[in-house]
């Protein structure tokens, strides 16, 4: 079900700190660590997915409740990437990012990012090729 969860901070080496003892306790492994970004990711195993992050906004702003936390929900097609996010913009949702490739992420990542009617962030994302 789930693809991702990201998780914003206010102080990255700070929450790495935290975090970072609480994965190994749980045993899931460190991905990636980039401080320029910055930010941490850590894989399930023995499946690559569900991915945890934390990062600072990726907006720049300081954080608070809301911004920088976004909930990734796993599609099994493109096709329903699209279908998804048509649906929540019917519904009152605010697009931001319409369906579309994001290869700096991976070569097939396929998502769309909206908004829901509390302005909660959430992307629905396939990572298959079409």
């Amino acid at each position: 079900m789930f693809s991702h969860i990201c998780i914003g901070v206010s102080d990255f080496p700070r929450a790495l700190r935290f975090y970072q003892p609480l994965m190994d306790l749980l045993g899931v492994e460190l991905r990636l660590l980039d401080a320029e970004k910055p930010w941490a990711v850590w894989q399930s195993s023995p499946e690559p997915r569900p991915l945890l992050l934390i990062s600072t906004p990726y907006d720049g702003a300081a954080h608070h409740s809301g911004n920088g936390q976004m909930v990734a929900l796993l599609a099994q097609s493109r096709a329903q990437v699209d279908q998804a996010h048509r649906l929540a913009l019917a519904q009152g949702g605010r697009c931001e990012g319409a369906p579309g490739l994001r290869v700096h992420y991976h070569p097939d990542y396929y998502g769309a990012y909206f908004r829901d009617l509390d302005g909660n962030k959430l992307c629905v994302v396939c990572h298959r090729p079409e």
